[in-house]
């Protein structure tokens, strides 16, 4: 991705203070369990207007299916337990982008102190499907969640499909 648009990406965190009004929230009650709901709400704002944002993107589409847009709601849901706040998020995307293999050896190793926060970040993906699973989200739902980052190779199957416009849309917002 390119680093104009990680600094945008940044900028627009720092200023997403306000959450997404009760009312959005309750239109999403078509896919989303009060459990689910309650894992959204969760989030940190920025993290809340990118998934809206992701979701709206899949709508507009014609996207659908209710798994794709469950998992668009709460795909980035388990960046909550890093609780990082927005300025060392940034750090980590940059150093995702930047240093790869020194983040990787700083996410792999035993997760305490600031590690652990690190640590959380980087395994946001396993750490949301969990959650989602614990709140009764479908098992395909939960499988989009937990590989919303990993590179797809092929689409030959409904999962594959689906898991390729998550990706999409999540890229472009």
């Amino acid at each position: 991705m390119p680093v104009r648009y990680r600094v945008e990406q940044f900028l627009r965190a720092l200023i997403a203070r306000h959450a997404i009004p009760e009312r959005r929230i309750k239109q999403l009650a078509e896919f989303l369990s009060p459990e689910a709901r309650a894992l959204f709400i969760g989030q940190a704002p920025q993290d809340q207007r990118h998934a809206l944002a992701v979701y709206e993107t899949l709508c507009q589409q014609g996207h659908t299916h209710p798994d794709l847009l469950t998992a668009a709601l709460l795909h980035d849901v388990g960046k909550a337990a890093a609780q990082l706040p927005p300025w060392q998020r940034g750090l980590f995307v940059l150093a995702e982008r930047f240093v790869p293999r020194t983040l990787d050896d700083v996410t792999q190793g035993p997760a305490r102190g600031w590690r652990r926060s690190l640590a959380h970040y980087a395994r946001h993906a396993e750490i949301g499907a969990r959650w989602a699973e614990e709140a009764g989200c479908s098992l395909l739902a939960v499988k989009l969640i937990r590989r919303h980052e990993e590179q797809v190779r092929t689409c030959h199957t409904e999962e594959d499909r689906l898991l390729a416009a998550l990706q999409a849309a999540d890229g472009a917002n």
